[in-house]
C-alpha cells in the first residue's frame, strides 16, 4: 500500500490539455495495476495530486443532460467559454478563473477505499479546509459535494462540486472549489443539474479576494491528514 503522492500545480491550464494529462496518468497507475496481476513481487503503484485553475468551461458528466446548459452555443462563444463531454459522474459544472480544481489520481487499493468512502473523504477534506478559514460546512443528503446552510432549502448553497471517475479502482476528475470564482457564470447552467440551489464563494462568505495559493496550501495539509497521504514530488 503506496501512501506516497506526487503534487503537481499546474497553474491557469486549458481544461483539455489538463483532461489529457489526467488521463495519461490515469493510464500509468491502471497499467501498472494490470503488471502486478502477473508479478509474484508486487511493485508499488503510483498516485498523483494535481491543483489547477482553468480558463471559463462547462463540463457535463455521463449522466448529465444537456438541457442543464441554458445557453446557446454562440452565447457560450460570446462569453468565451468552452463546453465538453466528459467521463466523469454527475451532471454540469462550471470551472474558470479564481476556482480550485483538484485531480486526484489515486490507486484506492493504496488507501484501502471504496468509491463512496473516497468521495467521503474528498468530502471531508473540503470542510475541514473551509473550517481553517472560519466558514462552517457540511454534506447534503443524496447530493455530493459542500455545503452551506445544507439543512436550511432556502439557504443551501453550494461551495465545492465534486464529480469522479474510477475504473480498476483508480479515481480521476475531482473536486472544483469556489475560491474568488465569477459565480454569474453558473446563471448559465443547472448547476450539478439540482435546480433551485445557489453556488457560492469563499470570496462571497468572507467578502473579501482571497489567496488562491494560500488555499490550495490549506488543501494540500487536508488531504495528508485525511487521506494519510505522504507528498512527494
Amino acid at each position: 500500500m503506496n501512501r506516497k503522492v506526487v503534487v503537481k500545480f499546474l497553474g491557469l491550464i486549458d481544461y483539455k490539455n489538463a483532461w489529457d494529462f489526467q488521463e495519461t496518468l490515469f493510464n500509468k497507475v491502471v497499467a501498472a495495476k494490470q503488471a502486478n496481476r502477473n508479478r509474484e513481487e508486487k511493485h508499488p503503484t503510483p498516485n498523483y495530486l494535481l491543483f489547477c485553475q482553468h480558463p471559463h468551461v462547462y463540463t457535463l458528466g455521463k449522466s448529465g443532460k444537456d438541457d442543464n446548459l441554458l445557453i446557446s452555443k454562440d452565447f457560450l462563444k460570446s462569453k468565451g467559454a468552452s463546453f465538453y463531454h466528459i467521463n466523469r459522474g454527475g451532471d454540469i459544472t462550471y470551472h474558470g478563473p479564481g476556482q480550485i480544481v483538484g485531480y486526484p489520481i489515486l490507486d484506492l487499493d493504496n488507501f484501502d477505499l471504496s468509491i463512496k468512502s473516497y468521495i467521503h473523504d474528498l468530502e471531508e477534506v473540503i470542510i475541514r479546509s473551509m473550517a481553517r478559514f472560519g466558514i462552517t460546512t457540511t454534506r447534503l443528503e443524496g447530493a455530493t459535494g459542500v455545503w452551506l446552510d445544507a439543512d436550511n432549502p432556502a439557504k443551501a448553497r453550494k461551495i465545492c462540486a465534486i464529480g469522479v471517475r474510477t475504473s480498476h479502482w483508480v479515481s480521476m476528475h475531482g473536486f472544483a472549489l469556489n475560491v474568488n470564482t465569477d459565480l454569474a457564470y453558473f446563471d448559465y447552467i443547472v448547476p450539478c443539474g439540482i435546480q433551485g440551489k445557489a453556488v457560492t464563494s469563499l470570496q462571497k462568505e468572507l467578502g473579501k479576494e482571497m489567496d488562491i495559493d494560500e488555499v490550495m496550501q490549506v488543501l494540500l495539509v487536508e488531504f495528508e491528514k485525511v487521506f494519510g497521504m505522504e507528498v512527494v514530488s
